[in-house]
């Protein structure tokens, strides 16, 4: 720790802070582009896990419906305590596919602001 604040004030008192000739320009493009991948990556596996969360929860309503007919059937002690787990069971998948939604929400965000930086980037480059 001491070493890096020892480094940044050798840089500051030398005035090259972000670096000199546009090293810091290219080290936040690469930085950028690092997070654009790694972002791009989550949002694929995000957009995966929500397809199979909805997936899931469309089993869960089928087996609700299916349980709920056959209570109405044979109401026995043992089915209503496996019907009521499985109720459970499909809300906290609807609230798990509420979390992955905001996630989802706030990947697209990010990833929005970080394509909209690149380019404002890429257009101050080329009018200089």
């Amino acid at each position: 720790m001491e070493q890096l604040s020892e480094s940044s004030h050798r840089d500051s008192a030398d005035g090259r802070i972000g670096g000199e000739g546009g090293n810091g320009e290219a080290m936040a493009r690469g930085l950028s582009a690092m997070l654009e991948s790694v972002i791009k990556e989550f949002d694929s596996k995000s957009l995966d896990t929500l397809s199979s969360q909805d997936k899931l929860s469309g089993s869960l309503d089928r087996l609700v419906q299916e349980l709920d007919q056959l209570l109405e059937n044979a109401p026995l002690p043992f089915i209503v305590q496996h019907a009521s787990r499985i109720s459970t069971v499909k809300q906290r998948v609807s609230s798990m596919n509420l979390v992955l939604k905001s996630i989802q929400r706030r990947i697209d965000n990010i990833d929005h602001m970080l394509s909209s930086n690149i380019l404002q980037e890429k257009t101050a480059s080329d009018t200089t």
